[in-house]
C-alpha cells in the first residue's frame, strides 16, 4: 500500500506547487472567484502535505533500516540502531496511513465556507423560545472557544424569554464543515420557568446551518426581489425606532424571504439581508444534493433533513444523546456552557467511517 499511497501524493504534491504558483499570478487574484477557490483548494493540500512528508520520511527510514538489517555487517553499533528505528517507525504506519485515507477522502467545498445558523422555538410554546435562546448562548460560547466572530443577523424575542426565532453569522475556519452536523431538531425535557406543577415537559428547537453564500456563489438578478422597509420592533411589537431601517426581501421567483432589523442603518441591513436570503437560496441547492448523497449512503449522521429528531436534552438526568450515532454524555451543564466538541468529534468520525466504507466498495 506504501508505494501507491507515495504515487498518489506525489500527484498531490505536484498539484499543490502548481496552486502555490497560479495565486501569486495577477491574472488569477484579479478573477475573484477562482482564486477564492484556488485558495481553498490550497488550504485542504497544505494539510495532506504536512502529513505526507512526515510519511515520507517514514517510509524512507524504514526502507533504509531493512536495507542495513538484510545487509547484516559487521557493526553491531549499526544493526542496534536499525532495530530501534524499525521498532519507533513501523508502529507510526498504519495511524498514519488512516489519517492520510481521511485527508484524501473529497472535502464538500461547503465545508470551509462561514455559516449562518437559524435557531426557532418549535413545540413548546414560550419554554421552546426559552430553549432557542439556550442554544444560542450555547453555540456561542463554542464559538468563543474556537475564535469564530459571531454577528446577529435578525431576531425576534419569545415573550417569556429567549428567541423565537434568531439567525446568526459565525465566520472562520471551516466553519459550516463543523456547524453542520447541529443541523436538525433538538429536544429538551425540563421543568419549564413557567411550570407551576414542577411537571416536566418536552420541547423542541430547530436549528438551521447554511453555508454561506458569497455573491460569486450564486447570482440574484435586482428585478427578482422585491425590498420592504419597516420600522424596528423588539418584543411586544414595542417601536425600537420611527425610522423605516427595518428591511424585508422577497425573492420573487421562489418566494424565498429575508429580513433584518439589527441594524440602525437600512443600508447595513440590507447588505445583512442579502447574505440571509443568498445563503438561504445557496442552500435550497445544497440540501437537494445533500438528500441525494445521504439516499446513496444511507448517512445516519447528515442526511440534510431538517424535520429529524437529531438530539435530546434530558435536564433531570443531566444527560444529553445524540440519537444519530447513539451517543450518550453525562455532562448537560458543560455542554449547555459551550462545551460541544466532544460530540462533534464524534459525528465527523462516524461521517468519515461512512465515507471511506463508500470508497472501498
Amino acid at each position: 500500500m506504501a508505494t501507491s499511497l507515495l504515487e498518489r501524493l506525489e500527484g498531490l504534491r505536484n498539484r499543490f506547487d502548481e496552486i502555490a504558483d497560479l495565486i501569486i499570478q495577477p491574472e488569477v487574484i484579479a478573477d475573484q472567484k477562482r482564486y477564492v477557490e484556488l485558495g481553498r483548494q490550497y488550504k485542504q493540500l497544505e494539510k495532506i502535505m504536512q502529513v505526507y512528508k512526515k510519511y515520507k520520511t517514514l517510509t524512507s527510514n524504514i526502507a533504509e533500516a531493512r536495507e542495513i538489517l538484510k545487509e547484516g555487517g559487521n557493526d553491531p553499533e549499526m544493526t542496534e540502531m536499525a532495530k530501534a528505528e524499525l521498532d519507533d517507525a513501523e508502529p507510526q504506519i498504519a495511524p498514519l496511513e488512516e489519517e492520510i485515507k481521511i485527508l484524501l477522502i473529497p472535502k464538500d467545498p461547503a465545508d470551509a465556507k462561514n455559516a449562518v445558523v437559524e435557531l426557532r422555538g418549535g413545540t413548546g410554546g414560550d419554554e421552546a423560545a426559552i430553549f432557542a435562546g439556550d442554544m444560542y448562548k450555547m453555540y456561542s460560547k463554542y464559538a468563543e472557544s474556537k475564535g469564530w466572530k459571531q454577528e446577529v443577523m435578525d431576531f425576534n424575542e419569545g415573550t417569556a424569554g429567549g428567541y423565537k426565532e434568531i439567525i446568526f453569522k459565525l465566520s472562520g475556519e471551516d466553519v459550516y464543515g463543523t456547524m453542520k452536523f447541529e443541523a436538525g431538531v433538538h429536544r429538551v425535557q425540563r421543568v419549564p420557568a413557567t411550570e407551576t406543577q414542577g411537571r416536566v415537559h418536552t420541547s423542541a428547537a430547530t436549528c438551521i446551518v447554511m453555508p454561506e453564500a458569497e455573491e460569486f456563489d450564486i447570482y440574484i438578478d435586482p428585478k427578482d426581489i422585491r425590498k420592504d422597509t419597516f420600522c424596528s420592533s423588539g418584543a411586544g411589537g414595542q417601536s425600537v425606532n420611527t425610522t423605516y431601517s427595518a428591511v424585508r426581501l422577497t425573492h420573487i421567483p421562489t418566494g424565498i424571504v429575508a429580513q433584518c432589523q439589527d441594524e440602525r442603518s437600512q443600508m447595513k441591513n440590507f447588505e445583512k439581508c442579502m447574505t440571509v436570503l443568498r445563503s438561504r437560496l445557496f442552500e435550497m441547492e445544497n440540501q437537494k444534493r445533500l438528500e441525494e448523497e445521504a439516499q446513496k449512503r444511507k448517512s445516519m449522521v447528515s442526511t440534510g433533513d431538517r424535520s429529524a429528531k437529531i438530539r435530546t436534552y434530558n435536564y433531570p438526568q443531566g444527560r444529553v444523546t445524540d440519537h444519530r450515532i447513539g451517543l450518550t454524555l453525562y455532562n448537560l451543564a458543560d455542554i449547555m456552557n459551550g462545551d460541544i466538541q466532544k460530540i462533534i468529534d464524534e459525528l465527523t468520525i462516524a461521517e468519515n467511517a461512512e465515507k471511506l466504507k463508500e470508497a472501498d466498495e
